[in-house]
């Protein structure tokens, strides 16, 4: 086998848990192969490297081998050469700060002015 379409290939290695969901991340540009977006029916080939957006975080990988056949986990790792930084990976286990605000009950819908108000804090946060 010398090339396979990428979105089955990120199928099989277990990055997308179906290949529609695969599918939609390549539509949706969160897949990238050599750093160029890429469509589902690109043929990707051994050597070549794929960034993955997931998250938060952008995951590398060199593509060793191919495969056309979902494989267990513990394959993967002879197809696929994880190069994701540890920055990267640390995105995934970064702590979610979260916002609580509380209006009076019978208050209203908010006004134009709260919208600003929230929409200042928010640049603040950022």
């Amino acid at each position: 086998m010398d090339s396979i379409r990428i979105d089955k290939f990120l199928w099989a290695v277990r990055i997308y848990k179906t290949r529609s969901e695969a599918t939609d991340a390549c539509n949706g540009n969160k897949v990238r192969l050599d750093g160029t977006p890429v469509k589902p029916g690109k043929a990707v080939k051994a050597g070549e490297i794929l960034e993955v957006h997931k998250g938060p975080a952008v995951l590398t990988y060199k593509v060793l081998q191919l495969s056309s056949n979902r494989m267990g986990a513990q394959l993967v790792p002879d197809f696929l050469e994880d190069l994701t930084p540890d920055s990267e990976r640390a995105k995934f286990h970064a702590p979610k700060e979260t916002i609580v605000l509380r209006r009076e009950k019978g208050a209203g819908r908010p006004t134009k002015k709260d919208r600003r108000e929230l929409d200042h804090l928010m640049e603040m946060l950022d």
